[in-house]
């Protein structure tokens, strides 16, 4: 039999945002955002619990909480600009479309109409219709019922766990281009007004909006599982030494991968009259008992419950938990109650399938409709197990700041973007932008770290990059930065001596160059008198005078020293300075080596690179020299100035020093004097240091990196530690990580999407924020990412077919890649 729509449509009005039923009952909505999957502890989920719990005993007799979460397939789709770089748009395709669930999470408060009668299947709106109230609620009934609903978002609220959003009147009701919440549950589908309208129909299962849906019902206590409780095991990511925990409810939400809604319903009684009423219901069955052991034990059941409601304090609900599923694909409908079955497994429950009532329970999910649910598929329990079944937990966010980089949902690998360094700053989480990274060999360290630079870079952040191992090569000359390496063809070069355009000799740039002679003249254990400090001073002073008078001489070591053996030393002279306060003879001998003809001529006396101020990314490759006694302490001085110049003339511009492998840094004094120095003062700054290392041994026998890297740096970044299970609580002690933070840890990469390549990081901000994210990237970043010798020759080879330029060679490599797969 057909109905017309309006007939039987139960929402009278939308009055004052609230939601007014045709028999009196009214409805206020929220939209609830929820903690994000996998970042909650077990301490968390019991306080999250608590929190619904105390909420939930805030609400009136007569009021239903309908809790539904909406999970709705979707492809990843970018926001496309037109300043957009070359990996940005590599990224943009590679991701396009990618598969993912949007959540969103709403909270229907309804008011039952006072002497309202209790719905069941046979007495269903959707059956037969009422006619209005002739008093539909007055003033004070709806400022009440808006007071009580407040209260319980304000409890919410104030857990830290949910903001609760009060939906408008045009968030319920449809506009042009946009459906509202009404119009979305009738065609089951998103917000937006592309959709194929069809005819609700009930004789053949459940369709709606053209899409044919299957009801499954938790309404029956004989079908649920014998224990919940907040949280469960999530096996996938659990090890020998840790347990990893999601929401009870979690197989129903998130982790169930198709279009589905969660309905959550509560019916609040008066406790009075729910205990007399199963009082009663016992001393029938206690006359009955004698003639089934089924009413015996259904007898003692009773006797339990109001035992434990009278001398425990619970609070008697009736509650009902359904899960609508459907699909647009045809061949996937066959695969539903498989999905279904499997979650609902997971959770100990049986699978029923709604048939003869879904009908019914669809229409009472109707917001607004909440008191028309048919009782008869309800069940009696306490809240305490009620809000096992809720679910608790959404997908990952993106943040809305424009600093930070893109990495994937642990679940569905769909892109975020993550700012580690800003946002943490203004919320309080962190107290610096520094940054620790550990990761053994293999585990993507280096991979992960060149997609942090690169996003940075972009986004306007000057870098200075300490390396060993040539990992950043290829970003290097992507972005045309400038690459500092030795070898004995090209040897290393720089320039101390050369004052930009613009710039000028200060206080910082003179005692930068005192540093760098008195580390050429001294050895380490040796100590260097005043006189001496304030003749290199004079000796500056009066060498950039001449500069000045002759603009002809190129500013380097090697005319520094032509103006020593013979200005200066005049000037000592007249001055008649004596030897034991400075020994003009001794200073010019031990720096010979590094004037023309000398044996490190090359080393100060370079005629490019010399802008350094305005380069925004330089790499610093030390790995054939970090055991040079001469050549490493006179790079890691001017690593000192290179930077600390950028830090205190670049106004405003984000800075970030990255120190690779740090413990062949460390090992030496003078770089860890600086190291120390950088992670407590460069914060303030606008700028960032950042320490990777991959041994543990490396970090423990440090007490650098023990007390002033890891003491001032609130974000740690950790990759796959499975190879240090056994003796993990050592890291765990030195870091100060959380035991919901070393589960997290352990987890990574133990249960990777065959289907695609990636790896797994651990991010911590400040001890607060803890979560685990996909490391997955295009095929262009991949290979200017790349460390593996084979593929940076292929690389290489294909750059070289293009004069050279990586970024055309990439793209050759891609479609080649491309077309062998096909």
């Amino acid at each position: 039999m057909e109905k017309r729509l309006e007939d039987i449509y139960p929402i009278l009005e939308i009055s004052e945002d609230c939601l007014l039923s045709r028999r009196g009952d009214m409805t206020l909505c929220f939209e609830l955002q929820l903690p994000e999957l996998f970042t909650l502890s077990d301490e968390e989920y019991e306080a999250f619990h608590q929190t619904w719990l105390k909420a939930i005993r805030s609400l009136a007799a007569d009021t239903v909480l309908c809790k539904q979460d909406w999970f709705l397939e979707r492809g990843f789709e970018a926001e496309q600009g037109i300043d957009d770089s070359f990996f940005t748009r590599s990224s943009n395709r590679f991701f396009n479309e990618r598969p993912y669930l949007k959540h969103h999470c709403y909270l229907l408060l309804t008011r039952k109409a006072k002497g309202r009668r209790e719905s069941t299947s046979l007495f269903s709106g959707l059956l037969r219709s009422s006619p209005v109230p002739p008093a539909l609620l007055d003033t004070q009934t709806l400022q009440d019922f808006r007071d009580m609903a407040g209260q319980f978002s304000r409890i919410l609220e104030d857990s830290g766990f949910v903001q609760c959003t009060a939906l408008r009147e045009e968030s319920l009701y449809s506009e042009k281009g946009k459906k509202g919440l009404l119009e979305r549950y009738l065609t089951l589908s998103g917000e937006s007004a592309a959709v194929m309208y069809g005819d609700l129909n009930f004789e053949k299962g459940l369709m709606a909006g053209g899409k044919q849906g299957r009801l499954y019902t938790l309404g029956d206590a004989a079908d649920l599982p014998g224990l919940c409780g907040s949280r469960v095991n999530f096996d996938k990511y659990s090890t020998d030494k840790t347990k990893f925990s999601v929401g009870f409810a979690s197989p129903l939400g998130q982790l169930l991968s198709c279009n589905h809604i969660y309905s959550q319903y509560l019916f609040i009684g008066d406790r009075v009259r729910t205990l007399q009423r199963i009082e009663s219901k016992r001393l029938r069955l206690q006359s009955l008992s004698a003639y089934s052991r089924e009413n015996l034990l259904a007898r003692d059941a009773a006797n339990d419950f109001l035992n434990e409601a009278i001398s425990k304090g619970r609070l008697p609900v009736k509650a009902h938990f359904n899960l609508l599923v459907w699909s647009d694909d045809r061949e996937e409908e066959k695969e539903l109650k498989k999905k279904v079955s499997a979650a609902l497994s997971q959770m100990d429950a049986i699978v029923k399938e709604e048939t003869v009532g879904a009908p019914q329970i669809y229409w009472a999910g109707l917001p607004g409709n909440a008191a028309d649910f048919p009782m008869n598929d309800t069940f009696d329990t306490f809240a305490q197990q009620a809000v096992c079944f809720l679910n608790l937990e959404t997908g990952y966010r993106s943040s809305l700041s424009p600093c930070g980089l893109r990495l994937g949902d642990r679940l569905t690998g769909k892109p975020v973007h993550v700012d580690i360094s800003d946002e943490p700053v203004r919320q309080g989480i962190c107290t610096n932008r520094n940054k620790f990274i550990l990761g053994p060999s293999g585990s993507g360290k280096s991979f992960f770290t060149n997609h942090m630079l690169r996003s940075y870079y972009e986004q306007g952040t000057h870098i200075v990059l300490v390396d060993v191992g040539h990992s950043y090569k290829g970003l290097c000359d992507l972005v045309k930065g400038y690459y500092f390496t030795y070898s004995e063809a090209d040897p290393i070069r720089f320039n101390q001596f050369y004052i930009g355009e613009g710039d000028r000799l200060d206080t910082e740039k003179k005692e930068s160059i005192k540093t760098l002679l008195l580390a050429l003249w001294k050895k380490d254990n040796e100590t260097f008198k005043r006189s001496e400090y304030v003749a290199l001073s004079n000796a500056l002073q009066q060498y950039y005078e001449k500069l000045e008078r002759q603009p002809e001489l190129f500013p380097c070591f090697d005319t520094f020293y032509d103006f020593l053996t013979a200005d200066f030393t005049r000037s000592l002279e007249g001055d008649k300075v004596k030897e034991k306060d400075f020994d003009i003879d001794n200073f010019l001998y031990v720096l010979r080596p590094y004037y023309h003809g000398g044996e490190f001529d090359y080393l100060l006396n370079s005629r490019d690179n010399l802008e350094l101020l305005q380069e925004r990314f330089i790499v610093f490759e030390l790995d054939n020299i970090k055991d040079h006694p001469i050549l490493f302490p006179v790079v890691t001085i001017i690593i000192m100035e290179v930077f600390i110049s950028k830090m205190r003339k670049l106004k405003g511009v984000r800075k970030m020093i990255l120190i690779e492998e740090a413990w062949k840094a460390i090992a030496r004094e003078g770089m860890a004097e600086y190291i120390k120095y950088l992670f407590k003062t460069v914060r303030k700054f606008y700028g960032e240091a950042i320490v990777v290392t991959q041994e543990v041994e490396d970090i423990i026998s440090s007490p650098v990196v023990k007390q002033a890297i890891i003491n001032n740096s609130d974000c740690k970044i950790l990759l796959d530690q499975s190879k240090y299970q056994n003796k993990f609580d050592q890291i765990q002690e030195l870091l100060g990580l959380t035991e919901k933070e070393k589960a997290l840890v352990l987890s990574v990469n133990r249960a990777n999407d065959p289907n695609h390549n990636y790896k797994e990081v651990f991010i911590s901000l400040g001890g607060v924020l803890s979560k685990v994210y996909r490391t997955e990237v295009s095929p262009e970043e991949y290979l200017a990412y790349t460390t593996e010798e084979r593929e940076k020759l292929r690389v290489h080879e294909a750059a070289a077919r293009f004069g050279g330029d990586i970024r055309k060679g990439i793209q050759a490599l891609v479609r080649e890649m491309r077309e062998n797969t096909i």
